[in-house]
């Protein structure tokens, strides 16, 4: 597949997968972006005030790789964010950041852990997002948060942005986008059953989902295979 046609899917891709983001609530109105690494250099990134349900293939933003716009709208203004997470994730190929509801309720309760905001609820919240950091609060669009992301070493694929939602990578846009529905649905089942003290997976059975599947933990994630929170308060 040539340079140019590649491009062509890629962008395609963002709008496909934008559209489905969009239409089942998980990225309202015009909040959320996306980016996509080009095999060429630079990459491809959602518009400034863009609905994801609403893109146009040809007037996605394509940056040169230092972020600088090459042609198409002016691109989100995240783009600090993404350039962050791609000079640190070698491995990352594409990032999704939603405004989904039950990620951002996650990222604003006391009791989360900033190395690991969820407990090894099920398999495959592991084996598609490993384990999750929170990043402090920043406006949105702050540069600042460059830093905090760079902070994290590139040994998280899923980050929460307090107050603001998920960012994840992967090493396609597809899946960067199931890692982040995955996310969110956890997130939905830890508000479900919060403070109900629910079983979550054993040491024995994380171990378990790493040698057969090669699941990456940061060192300080999901430590024994316990829960790194805090029961909250009654």
């Amino acid at each position: 597949m040539t340079a140019m046609s590649n491009e062509t899917r890629l962008r395609e891709d963002i709008c496909r997968f934008g559209r489905s983001l969009f239409e089942r609530g998980l990225t309202p109105g015009s909040s959320g972006n996306i980016s996509v690494r080009l095999d060429g250099g630079g990459w491809l990134v959602t518009p400034t005030n863009a609905s994801l349900g609403f893109l146009d293939p040809a007037k996605l933003s394509r940056l040169d790789e230092q972020g600088r716009l090459v042609s198409g709208d002016a691109p989100t203004k995240e783009v600090p964010l993404h350039t962050a997470l791609y000079a640190t994730r070698g491995s990352a190929r594409a990032i999704v950041h939603l405004h989904s509801t039950h990620s951002v309720a996650l990222s604003m309760l006391p009791e989360v852990n900033p190395r690991a905001v969820l407990p090894p609820m099920t398999a495959y919240y592991l084996m598609k997002c490993g384990a999750t950091a929170l990043v402090p609060y920043y406006r949105p669009g702050d540069p600042a948060v460059a830093d905090a992301i760079k902070g994290l070493a590139g040994k998280y694929s899923s980050v929460l942005l307090a107050n603001h939602g998920p960012v994840v990578s992967g090493d396609t846009l597809e899946a960067a986008v199931f890692a982040t529905e995955e996310l969110e649905e956890t997130a939905k089942l830890y508000l479900l059953l919060r403070g109900m003290n629910p079983r979550y997976l054993s040491p024995e059975q994380v171990e378990d989902l790493v040698k057969v599947f090669g699941v990456k933990l940061p060192e300080h994630g999901h430590e024994h295979g316990r829960s790194p929170h805090t029961p909250p308060s009654s």
